[in-house]
């Protein structure tokens, strides 16, 4: 278990903001600004880790999860991770509007480095987890967005993540589904690597040993959690 999982290295990552739309012969001589979601990041999560980020909002946190996730890229430093990675965040990014709900499984599973035979042998759990099958036919676009959440959720628990990444508590479908996905993420936070984002502190506290505390995208104080989440408290 002491095997790294994930490992950043000053990660940095930085926007161009455009206020307005600038004219041709303004868009030469006006200075863009630019701002930095985040700001040399260094850090490492064990293999089996369970690791809260919190911190007040625009602290970098999603975008943080992003990158590790490889849904965007740093501007400058390293990431490494070990094993297959599944984010619950964004579950809908990788879908295709005018595929139909099958062929965007294999779309998503591929992305997740699953194997096609592996998607093959999962197919109909992943259907029958999301509850789709008389849907799984049909284009994405005429899909609700619980549909599209459960498919998404679906297809990423199915991939059997080393490690799960997971921004704030979500919610879709009836109650039914909320228990079965609670259930699952049971399973997933007793022996996988999780990194979790949450403004709910009790939480947080509950399954995390350790947390970060990120404050205008830089790391504000790290450790045991109950001292990371006194230290936030105290600051607020």
């Amino acid at each position: 278990m002491n095997n790294i999982a994930v490992n950043l290295t000053n990660i940095s990552k930085k926007y161009i903001l455009h206020h307005e739309k600038p004219t041709l012969v303004e868009s030469f001589f006006k200075k863009k600004e630019e701002f930095w979601a985040l700001k040399n990041i260094s850090f490492a999560v064990k293999e089996g880790e369970k690791l809260g980020i919190i911190g007040p909002n625009s602290a970098g946190k999603s975008t943080l999860l992003k990158i590790i996730g490889g849904i965007t890229t740093p501007t400058t430093g390293k990431v490494e991770t070990t094993g297959r990675i599944a984010s619950l965040i964004e579950l809908t990014a990788g879908f295709h509007p005018d595929l139909t709900g099958e062929e965007n499984v294999y779309i998503n599973g591929l992305l997740l480095r699953m194997s096609r035979k592996e998607i093959d042998n999962k197919f109909k759990t992943i259907v029958d987890f999301a509850e789709l099958h008389h849907f799984i036919d049909a284009p994405f676009y005429t899909y609700s967005g619980g549909m599209m959440f459960r498919l998404g959720f679906s297809i990423a628990i199915h991939s059997d993540p080393d490690i799960l990444i997971i921004d704030e508590v979500f919610s879709a479908g009836d109650k039914s589904f909320q228990e079965k996905c609670q259930k699952r993420m049971r399973e997933f936070f007793r022996e996988k690597t999780i990194l979790f984002v949450s403004h709910n502190l009790g939480v947080i506290k509950h399954i995390c040993p350790n947390s970060i505390w990120l404050e205008k995208g830089k790391i504000k104080f790290s450790g045991k959690t109950k001292e990371v989440v006194k230290a936030y408290l105290q600051s607020q």
